[in-house]
């Protein structure tokens, strides 16, 4: 770990209130960025950001190396396949290459450089999907992306007002962003925008008392030798 990696001791619990970081520019003078975690280097490492693009905002075509992961909070994002309004999920596998742009802007939740190794690219419209039941009532799930052959499994949760689930053991970690409403669980409370990270063995059990949707993503995370 180097001075300038953020949030990346992946053997603690780190909370974040995105709704209060300032916005920072990136390469591009029309999109911004809040970074939440980044483990390497400034344009080329392992981060999670949430990103805006201004209207009209854009980069030149470019590959993305161990893959890319994006979900369309607001607004319209757009590339040669579509355009893709909130809701949209997409996880772009090693080697995908595409010149992304907004005509109407838009603000993303992004991983970059977190899914190496061969997958099928994955696009899911949210809003058209069917959710699933679990075995805590008033709350569902989306799968988003689950593979044999790799350790992170991404889905959606959506909690009615007044949901609680039990104690939940985290053996692989998780990272959670609120997307909308608030989530609550014994060790804070955290409003829309909040994004966690949970260690390996980590313990909780979220409730919501006005309901609430949440990103969550459970494994993979790097591991350290600790010699």
């Amino acid at each position: 770990m180097t001075e300038d990696d953020l949030n990346a001791d992946f053997d603690r619990r780190f909370v974040v209130e995105t709704e209060q970081m300032p916005w920072q520019r990136s390469p591009s003078p029309s999109v911004w960025r809040k970074r939440l975690d980044r483990l390497g280097g400034a344009e080329n490492g392992r981060v999670t950001s949430i990103v805006r693009y201004d209207p009209g905002a854009g980069f030149p075509p470019h590959e993305h190396p161990r893959g890319e992961e994006i979900l369309v909070l607001e607004g319209t994002f757009s590339d040669e396949r579509g355009d893709f309004t909130a809701g949209t999920y997409m996880l772009n596998p090693e080697g995908f290459a595409h010149g992304p742009s907004s005509a109407p802007g838009c603000v993303l939740f992004v991983k970059l450089q977190q899914y190496a190794g061969r997958r099928e690219a994955v696009l899911v419209d949210t809003n058209a999907e069917h959710w699933s039941e679990t075995p805590s009532t008033g709350v569902e799930s989306l799968l988003l992306y689950a593979s044999p052959d790799h350790p992170e499994r991404m889905h959606l949760l959506r909690f009615s007002a007044g949901a609680t689930m039990p104690e939940t053991v985290l053996p692989q970690g998780s990272e959670i962003y609120v997307i909308e409403g608030r989530l609550e669980d014994e060790h804070g409370t955290y409003s829309k925008g909040t994004w966690l990270r949970l260690p390996r063995g980590h313990e909780h059990s979220p409730r919501s008392a006005t309901g609430c949707l949440l990103y969550a993503k459970v494994g993979g995370f790097p591991r350290r030798d600790r010699g």
